[in-house]
């Protein structure tokens, strides 16, 4: 079966599998006439705020797959945070998380996550005059990182080895800002949002991406738990985007290519690991991609 074939076909079973159903997100949706995407300020280049609207990779992807899940139902946009994406999800303020997160067993015991379609490494990022290029290094030095992420619990364990200084920000904007001013030394999150957010500073040859991975994580859409109706939906529309192709395109404009607003280029190519999700579609949590 040809790759543009398969991709109808895997559409037309999402689509169907959807109009079955009479309750849940989709129905929800179609009721209200509009469906709400929970939404970034500060993940480039998966999720991020352009002044006038979002852009970014997840933010193109659930466009585009909600366009053909729910044709006619109105797409609204709104910022969520690290602390609160999981509560309004939950509540039903948002129907789906289209931002930069870790699909972990925690997480899965609260909300679904869709198909894998990133996968980090999760470094610090330093300002280049610091000398700094290895964890060791940061004994006795301030590292920021954002409330609610997955790595508060490593930066804690760190704190007590290394002897360091854990801060927390807010969001991804205020904790480079931290970087930035010289109130922290280093930045620690995920290599593609320290990559937007160096690309998009200033200055973004005042500072670079340093150390060993911390961890290897997958990042995924968010859904509602206990709504099989719709994760069948969206993992139908991204296996067959991963099929054929279109998902890798997608991935190359944010990732490999200037991007708004200063057409700065992320600069990560597509990974052996990312690779292999788009080659065999999982929700696979980060703890199955520890090293045993």
């Amino acid at each position: 079966m040809t790759r543009p074939l398969l991709l109808g076909v895997a559409l037309a079973l999402a689509c169907m599998g959807a109009s079955a159903q009479d309750s849940g997100t989709l129905a929800k949706a179609r009721a209200a006439g509009s469906v709400t995407m929970g939404v970034r300020d500060a993940s480039p280049p998966l999720s991020y705020s352009l002044g006038t609207g979002y852009a970014g990779y997840h933010v193109e992807l659930c466009e585009q797959m909600l366009s053909k899940l729910l044709p006619g139902v109105a797409i609204r946009q709104m910022a969520v945070t690290s602390q609160n994406r999981l509560p309004l999800l939950q509540n039903g303020t948002v129907d789906i998380e289209c931002g930069s997160t870790t699909n972990n067993t925690a997480r899965q015991q609260q909300a679904a996550f869709a198909h894998t379609t990133y996968i980090t490494e999760a470094r610090f990022a330093v300002r280049a005059a610091s000398g700094i290029a290895s964890v060791e290094q940061l004994k006795g030095k301030t590292v920021v990182t954002t409330t609610g992420t997955t790595l508060v619990q490593r930066l804690r364990r760190l704190e007590q080895e290394r002897h360091i200084t854990v801060v927390l920000a807010k969001d991804h904007a205020e904790s480079f800002l931290l970087l930035e001013s010289g109130r922290a030394d280093a930045f620690a999150m995920d290599d593609n949002t320290l990559a937007g957010n160096i690309a998009n500073a200033r200055n973004p040859a005042d500072f670079r991406i340093v150390g060993k991975p911390l961890g290897i994580e997958p990042i995924a859409i968010m859904l509602r738990k206990d709504d099989p109706a719709f994760k069948s939906a969206v993992d139908g529309y991204l296996a067959a985007a991963m099929a054929s192709g279109a998902l890798e395109k997608l991935y190359a404009k944010w990732f490999m290519a200037p991007i708004p607003p200063k057409n700065a280029v992320i600069n990560i190519p597509l990974s052996d690991s990312l690779k292999a999700a788009f080659l065999a579609p999982n929700d696979r949590p980060a703890e199955a991609y520890e090293e045993k």
